[in-house]
């Protein structure tokens, strides 16, 4: 992974400034501690802050074709670089580095836009194509790697993170009203909105291509699941036809990691304790066998969080050199300052903490590449709300109305039992109690809800655990478990986090799998536990599936912390006009019983998301409202 930022008039005129440029730039050196280059050339100004993982002295960025013509940086692995390298060379390209980004520029020069086609990997990158006056940015499909922008008087600006963008003198600083409320709604922000009033996340699977003095978006990939006349069945008895879907997913897995394990640094594994980093790190361990892997878990000392005996099992299963990373309440609180300045955007969870931790840990030994396990939950119907859809289904009755309720489920959702994230009528009584009065009054101006969030097509005539896999792929998945739990986290320390689940193999394997097969009799992820029994203890694939809960801000809260306090002080909360606060006074009422779940902590912790929203704006130097 690198950091990249760019500058470019939307007429290709004028030049960039290389001050703003290295500016921008410098704010990413934790992504890129390595190196740094940049280039102008055309009303077009690239740098990039370089992680050196694969051709560690030769893979300087930016880079370029023969003549000059095709300038790319890039953030991010193209993991099929080498067979892409081979087609390229038959075609007469010359590469001048071992780098994975240089098939880039070639590729480009075969295939224009439609490089991304055959790319496997983890990307954003910026494509200068000088003859034809064009500038074209990409994002992968999963959403992996961030890219970000911004036109201010007739320039596009770009960057991997937004404290880049900020770094910039005529880039304005704003709060968006709308992308505070995805937060409070829903599990975190959805591209292409942002915390930053004016400031844009390209979504992933789009380009943005400047050409001809305009900025256009297009999307070049969806998950899309087959509609319910053509999805495959699973005969019943079914074990041949169920072998046969699981071969097909440990193939494409053990394809995914081999990829993934591809660097001339030293890698290593995150062990949750669950299935799937397990399996990630068992499968790797089988591929090399005579390396001894490094292996990385959070560590919850006592209590109902701790999941070390499954760790300590795996650890010993995969003969590692295991490190375990406490982490107590107070280390939980302090670590959150570090965690709003990296990630952006405030959060309603403590274990963002526990992240940034691990990955100080991978770089503190000497690691660059960590491996881990996200992805499989939202393609193999790993989250509970998947066997209450198929619940409520099964107790519903088709000749009843529908609620008010359940309208507002079909109309959003898809599906009237599809019930994702919390139930509306409670929403709205959080939101309008939650917010300052002046916010209250406007919040259909700037709802969450207001607009559909997903393609409604992608979801019209699917099969209802497609169907939440799809808003889990889109509304969970890139900007919040990748986004600001993954990559901010990860590369806050200079490491490089790779998903063997997000492969398009394994996609393809979740895309054709018959749904039903998912939850065979209301088992989660029963085609990933099959894989698995081959390679892991019986007690790591039947366990059930563990909830992780973080500490909250009751528990938290306790600690007594000065600053904490000062940030959820009445006063200051009216000062900033974003919140109400005899609301915040009411949830901090509650902290003596420790309870949860009660009134305004109906499923997230909102006074979290109080807490760092404060710190969101003191660290970026928002403007408040009143």
């Amino acid at each position: 992974m690198c950091g990249i930022v760019g500058s470019a008039d939307l007429d290709l005129r004028r030049p960039a400034d290389p001050r703003a440029l290295t500016a921008m730039a410098r704010t990413l050196t934790h992504r890129g501690p390595d190196d740094e280059g940049s280039c102008f050339q055309d009303g077009v100004g690239m740098a990039v802050r370089r992680l050196s993982i694969v051709d560690v002295p030769g893979g300087r960025q930016p880079m370029s074709n023969e003549d000059g013509t095709v300038v790319v940086c890039c953030n991010g692995e193209i993991f099929n670089h080498q067979e892409l390298r081979e087609e390229l060379r038959a075609a007469g390209h010359r590469f001048r580095t071992a780098c994975d980004v240089e098939v880039l520029v070639h590729l480009y020069e075969e295939y224009g836009t439609g490089l991304v086609h055959r790319l496997n990997g983890q990307f954003s990158f910026a494509v200068h194509d000088l003859r034809r006056r064009r500038l074209v940015l990409a994002r992968d499909q999963a959403g992996i790697t961030p890219l970000h922008y911004t036109t201010v008087d007739r320039t596009l600006l770009f960057a991997s993170e937004i404290k880049a963008l900020l770094a910039h003198p005529r880039t304005p600083r704003a709060v968006d009203l709308t992308g505070l409320d995805q937060v409070l709604v829903l599990p975190g922000l959805v591209s292409p909105r942002t915390m930053f009033a004016g400031i844009s996340s390209l979504p992933p699977g789009h380009l943005l291509v400047l050409e001809d003095g305009r900025v256009r978006i297009e999307q070049y990939w969806d998950l899309d699941y087959p509609r319910l006349p053509d999805l495959p069945t699973l005969p019943d008895p079914e074990p041949a036809a169920a072998s046969a879907y699981v071969g097909e997913l440990e193939s494409a897995l053990l394809r995914s990691v081999e990829l993934r394990m591809r660097a001339d640094v030293p890698h290593a594994y995150y062990l949750s304790g669950g299935l799937d980093s397990s399996l990630v790190a068992a499968m790797a361990t089988g591929l090399r066998p005579g390396d001894r892997p490094r292996t990385f878990s959070a560590v919850f000392p006592g209590g109902e969080m701790s999941e070390q005996p499954f760790q300590r099992l795996m650890a010993e299963k995969l003969g590692s050199l295991h490190t375990e990373v406490p982490l107590t309440p107070g280390d939980l609180l302090d670590g959150l300052p570090e965690v709003i300045r990296h990630c952006e955007c405030p959060v309603k969870e403590s274990y963002n903490v526990a992240s940034l931790r691990l990955s100080r840990a991978v770089r503190s030994q000497g690691g660059k590449v960590v491996l881990t396990g996200e992805g499989a939950d939202e393609l193999f119907a790993g989250y509970i709300g998947y066997q209450y859809d198929r619940f409520r289904i099964a107790r519903s009755d088709p000749a009843r109305p529908l609620s008010a309720e359940e309208r507002l489920r079909a109309r959003l959702w898809g599906h009237p039992q599809l019930a994702y994230g919390r139930e509306f009528a409670g929403l709205a009584r959080l939101r309008r109690r939650l917010y300052s009065r002046q916010l209250a009054h406007r919040l259909n101006d700037f709802s969450s809800l207001a607009e559909p969030l997903v393609d409604p097509a992608r979801l019209e005539g699917r099969h209802i655990l497609h169907q939440r896999s799809y808003l889990d792929f889109k509304l969970r998945l890139p900007d919040h478990l990748l986004g600001d739990h993954g990559d901010r986290m990860a590369l806050a320390n200079s490491v490089e986090a790779r998903y063997p689940f997000l492969d398009p193999g394994v996609i393809a394997c979740a895309r054709t799998m018959p749904p039903d097969m998912l939850l065979a009799d209301f088992e989660e992820k029963y085609p990933v536990k099959r894989v698995a029994d081959d390679y892991l203890p019986a007690d790591v694939v039947e366990r059930e599936k563990f909830a992780f809960r973080s500490h909250t801000s009751p528990e938290l809260l306790r600690l007594g912390r000065d600053w904490a306090d000062a940030l959820l002080d009445p006063v200051r909360i009216r000062r900033e006009g974003y919140f109400d606060p005899e609301a915040v006074r009411h949830l901090r009422s509650r902290l003596p019983d420790g309870e949860r779940g009660l009134d305004l902590l109906v499923e997230d912790d909102v006074l979290m998301l109080v807490l760092t929203f404060g710190l969101f704006l003191e660290t970026f130097d928002l403007p408040h409202l009143t």
